[in-house]
């Protein structure tokens, strides 16, 4: 089966920067859109960044300037490097791919998380 696996949230001050991964396995043929989401306490799950699989990219307006998405195909992984962090972006932060599995239409897989805290 196809999973996603998110690391790098961790507890980060006020401005300091952090790097999430997150690295998609098993039966892919192809993987077409990555994305990251995040969701805050009591907040909806909202959308951060979007990479296509030619490397077109979408932020949402809190991350343009200061949070950059990238993607290393070879390794199946989509990357968001986060500068100038605030104590607003904490949140659980979610890996979301479109992948194909041999199939003409690819399926929505999530990964499980990775805890992002920013607090002095």
């Amino acid at each position: 089966q196809v999973q996603l696996v998110e690391s790098g949230g961790r507890l980060v001050q006020p401005g300091g920067s952090l790097r999430l991964s997150c690295a998609a396995s098993g039966n892919i043929f192809r993987i077409n859109a990555m994305r990251w989401y995040r969701q805050a306490p009591g907040k909806q799950r909202e959308l951060v960044a979007a990479i296509t699989s030619s490397d077109r990219t979408d932020y949402a307006d809190f991350a343009k300037g200061r949070f950059t998405i990238s993607r290393e195909n070879a390794k199946n992984t989509v990357y968001l490097q986060m500068n100038s962090l605030k104590p607003e972006d904490t949140a659980v932060y979610y890996c979301n791919a479109d992948i194909f599995r041999g199939s003409a239409v690819p399926r929505d897989y999530w990964g499980l998380g990775t805890q992002v805290t920013v607090s002095s």
